[in-house]
């Protein structure tokens, strides 16, 4: 229970660094294109993989800490840095096949199921 308890705290910290962060840096270079979206990926990223190789490569790190930062505060931070790790993942670990899958299924299914909503939402 206390893990689960310091994961919820360690994603609302992310969800707030990424609204601060977003709507910052939509302030300050406008919002023609979505480039808070991008900067917060982006970071989340490579915190994602800096922080695994630190964690799980590099100093024995206890699973609930790297549990609490890397699912709580950069899941909370942004999916899309779960999402670039998975599928680096994948590749480092020679499964080619299945991450490019990754990248075509999140990418295209995800623009799909958008679609799916909106299409959706306009019928009801």
């Amino acid at each position: 229970m206390q893990r689960l308890i310091l994961i919820g705290l360690a994603g609302f910290a992310g969800t707030v660094l990424r609204y601060g962060l977003s709507g910052w840096t939509a302030r300050r270079f406008g919002e023609t294109f979505p480039l808070g979206t991008l900067v917060v990926n982006m970071i989340g990223c490579f915190l994602a993989g800096l922080l695994f190789y630190l964690m799980f490569d590099r100093y024995l790190v206890n699973q609930t800490i790297r549990t609490v930062v890397i699912i709580g505060l950069l899941g909370g931070f942004t999916t899309f840095s779960s999402f670039g790790l998975q599928t680096f993942t994948l590749l480092r670990d020679g499964e080619v096949g299945l991450a490019l899958l990754n990248i075509a299924a999140s990418n295209l299914g995800g623009l799909l199921m958008v679609w799916f909503g909106y299409s959706l939402a306009r019928v009801l």
